[in-house]
């Protein structure tokens, strides 16, 4: 890998800084603001990161590596000026610089917008994977959009979700580079002319998209990668003729149409409209990506059956999927080859991530609506299925990329990919009986498991800086941070005294900085001796925050009943965002701030349980609600959960995990081990067993009363005061209940009794906190990343690639 000069002083720091707020933001040091001391100390650190950038580039290039592009909707990158010094080993010298000025290093750090790039696990496993492809001198380009307002910030009235516009842009973004040299016109609709291989498609409407790249730095600053976002921008500015004669808003409408492309991740997709904006949206970052991807690859001189030695282009999820046909197209049109060729060329280059197993999030787009935007790529859509058919005579008749007037983007990108592979062991293996059977069947090769991790540098070391502390003292050396796997050796601390207090006190060091922010933030501040029970992801029906609240209530109810028994102090942490059509997930968002407003105003609760909700969940907070955690709610239905990853990072900082034999559940708790993971509900077939019953619902909640009072206590209006406030609720919970919460009800509640009870013992459970820690070594990105790149990509690391190609040995 590459190693740049990295020696750098606290005086040259501040000089940097210094430089940047005079000539950079034209301001002196007694009248600059935090925002400008912000923007002064980023550029002073991407400064840093640009010569191993450069460097890493220019390996890439001489050597021609071959070099992995990650097309992903969703980059959850977070805040980066942190992530940044970190990995340059700057965090004493920049801070002691800022000190130098006056200014508080940390209230510079908080002052950073997170980018608002990303939704939840899909996006924040991407930002991973980019910060260990360069961690492991893996040359890659990340592929994104670089949206104006992101998802949405959440705020809650009168318990209700909100939903406003990100601004996270609305002042310079100090990271990226605007490449103007690095524009296509992408187009869509209009028609299509010729009979030949070689159609010409006449788009009636095109917008450019121009790339934008941020620098990707890996830990100790030894290589470098690009994340390179497109944003719309109009062919035409601004139509003069039009404003002149009156028709203002006419006149901008290009720009409006440019804009709209890139001012939302995943609009809502309910109406035609919506539908017609996301496919176009999706269209838009392949295409560009793809075009780009081409365009280097060009560069080299090279011959276009180098390609497959050359590019990899791994497509995260099904939203990139139409890169398959965009590049049949590009090498048909722009490189001369005959579809046949371009078809299996395609198969060598293209990888899919599959990432669930709902059919909703398999995409599926209408035909007349895929024809009316794509009329080209419907065209090749149609011709590729036919020469998978043709390749796989044996196929059988209903199994099509088109099929009842929709067009299946799973099943396109697995027929297009080289490797399909899961998140995580038991989601791979529910691949190959479900979603994918029959590909399956017909390719029993090409599906492999990647199972996910996330990077230890922002997870731990980073966010956890009490508790890394303590495992560099005890291991001798911060080698672990690149090794993880090296934490394995805490574990003869574990049954150390005196060690486990020091290990004791980390946590609780965490524990008391977020009863403090939860003070700040909602007026309540909970006893850090209490249990912390934490629940932080999408909200959603499979996810069960449902079976969460009503364990509450039923808590609740059990406290007011017999307030003198001997009750486990408690503390119901929620967080997360529901998608802003998805009126179930936006309901429970409410039931779980009424009963937070019922729970924490009750005189007889105090000091015995509390449930907070803070607003706007994200990777800052996150970073709060994780190293603080004590338990680790993992409770979604067995066989919906494709693998998560803040699973992996809650157990990394020493969280018990509650949960069901789900995603990567099962090989976190075959780390960890069975005895220190509380394991309850049904399993995969299980779930379904009980689901072919059909009144499971009714029959779990005559044979639970404490789950019939909890469901009777919402429909009487406790919360809220409504009866009719979460009729919707209640009837899914006693007549349909397809995610099974009440048939797991009475197990979880036992399990939270034997958690209440394993709590009360501190030695022991601290003991099973540090081994968590020890054994979670495993699910590091940077293992992930290998996997891929040994199992999927079939490449290595920089230094590895060119070692080889000086020995006259074959690259993989």
């Amino acid at each position: 890998m590459t190693q740049p000069e990295m020696s750098a002083t606290p005086k040259d720091i501040a000089q940097s800084v210094r430089d940047h707020l005079t000539f950079s933001i034209g301001k002196d040091a007694p009248h600059a603001s935090v925002h400008d001391w912000r923007v002064a100390l980023s550029l002073a650190v991407r400064d840093r990161i640009v010569e191993p950038w450069f460097a890493s580039t220019r390996a890439t290039y001489d050597g021609k590596l071959k070099r992995v592009h990650y097309l992903s909707m969703e980059f959850l990158i977070g805040r980066l000026l942190e992530d940044s010094i970190v990995n340059l080993g700057l965090d004493d010298m920049a801070r002691e610089a800022l000190h130098g000025f006056g200014v508080d290093y940390d209230e510079v750090i908080h002052d950073e917008p997170e980018a608002a790039l990303g939704n939840g696990g899909l996006g924040r496993l991407a930002a991973c994977y980019m910060e260990s492809m360069a961690t492991l001198g893996c040359p890659a380009y990340g592929y994104g959009l670089r949206y104006e307002h992101g998802l949405f910030r959440q705020r809650f009235d009168h318990g209700r979700q909100v939903e406003t516009a990100e601004n996270w842009l609305k002042s310079r973004n100090p990271w990226e580079f605007e490449r103007p040299e690095a524009a296509y016109e992408i187009g869509f609709g209009g028609w299509v002319e010729g009979d030949g291989p070689r159609k010409i498609w006449h788009p009636a409407e095109s917008v450019i998209a121009a790339a934008y790249d941020m620098p990707v730095i890996g830990w100790r600053g030894r290589w470098a990668n690009t994340l390179r976002l497109w944003s719309g921008k109009p062919v035409q500015e601004f139509d003069l003729e039009r404003f002149n004669r009156g028709e203002y808003v006419a006149a901008g409408a290009a720009e409006s149409l440019a804009r709209t492309i890139t001012r939302v991740l995943y609009p809502d997709d309910s109406t035609e409209a919506g539908k017609e904006l996301r496919l176009k949206q999706e269209y838009f970052f392949t295409a560009a990506s793809v075009r780009d991807i081409m365009r280097r690859f060009a560069s080299g001189d090279e011959s276009i059956a180098a390609l497959p030695d050359r590019v990899a282009i791994q497509m995260n999820d099904t939203h990139p999927s139409i890169a398959g046909a965009e590049l049949v197209r590009v090498l048909i049109d722009d490189f001369g080859q005959e579809f046949d060729a371009a078809a299996d060329m395609a198969v060598r280059v293209l990888n899919y991530t599959n990432h669930t197993l709902l059919p909703e999030a398999l995409e599926t787009w209408s035909e007349g609506l895929f024809r009316k935007i794509l009329p080209r790529h419907m065209d090749l859509v149609e011709r590729i299925d036919d020469h998978h058919k043709r390749r796989n005579p044996s196929r059988p008749w209903e199994l099509s990329a088109i099929h009842h007037g929709q067009v299946h983007m799973g099943t396109l990108a697995f027929m297009q990919s080289g490797h399909v592979n899961g998140v995580s062991a038991l989601h791979t293996d529910l691949m190959k009986e479900t979603v994918f059977h029959d590909l399956n069947r017909l390719h029993p090769d090409r599906i492999v498991n990647v199972t996910n991790g996330v990077t230890p540098r922002r997870w731990l070391y980073s966010a956890n800086p009490t508790l890394a502390g303590l495992i560099t003292e005890t291991l001798g050396d911060e080698e672990w941070v690149d090794h993880l796997d090296r934490l394995k050796r805490l574990e003869p601390s574990a049954d150390d005294s005196a060690w486990l207090d020091r290990y004791a006190a980390a946590k609780r060091s965490n524990k008391v900085a977020l009863s403090n922010w939860l003070g700040e933030r909602l007026g309540i501040v909970p006893d850090p001796d209490a249990l912390f029970d934490v629940q932080i992801k999408r909200i959603h029906e499979y996810k069960r925050q449902l079976l969460n609240v009503l364990e509450t209530i039923s808590r609740w109810d059990e406290i007011r009943q017999n307030p003198g028994a001997d009750w486990q102090p408690r503390v119901k942490i929620f967080g997360g965002k529901a998608a802003p059509g998805y009126v179930v997930a936006k309901e429970i968002v409410h039931l779980i701030n009424d009963v937070a407003a019922v729970v924490n105003k009750d005189p007889a609760m105090q000091g015995r349980l509390i449930v907070a909700y803070p607003a706007n969940y994200n990777v800052s907070m996150a970073v709060r609600l994780i190293p603080a955690a004590d338990l680790s709610e993992q409770i979604s239905t067995a066989g919906k959960e494709a693998s998560g990853t803040g699973n992996m990072k809650l157990s990394m900082n020493g969280a018990l995990t509650i949960g069901t034999l789900d995603g990567a559940n099962v090989e976190i708790r075959e780390q960890v081990g069975a005895e220190n993971f509380f394991l309850f509900g049904m399993n995969t077939a299980e779930v379904e067993k009980r689901r072919a019953m059909q009144d499971h619902a009714a029959q779990a909640i005559a044979e639970s009363p404490a789950l019939a009072r909890a469901i009777e206590l919402i429909a009487a209006g406790t919360f809220g005061g409504d009866r009719d406030r979460y009729g919707r609720l209640v009837d899914i919970l006693r007549k349909w209940d397809d995610y099974l919460v009440c048939s797991d009800f009475a197990d979880y509640r036992s399990t939270q009794g034997d958690i209440d009870a394993a709590y009360r013992d501190q030695r022991g459970w601290n003991r099973m906190a540090a081994l968590n820690t020890a054994r979670m070594g495993w699910f590091s990105s940077d293992r992930s990343i290998r996997d891929y790149m040994s199992r999927v990509w079939d490449m290595e690391a920089s230094d590895e690639q060119a070692a080889r190609q000086r020995a006259g040995q074959p690259a993989g």
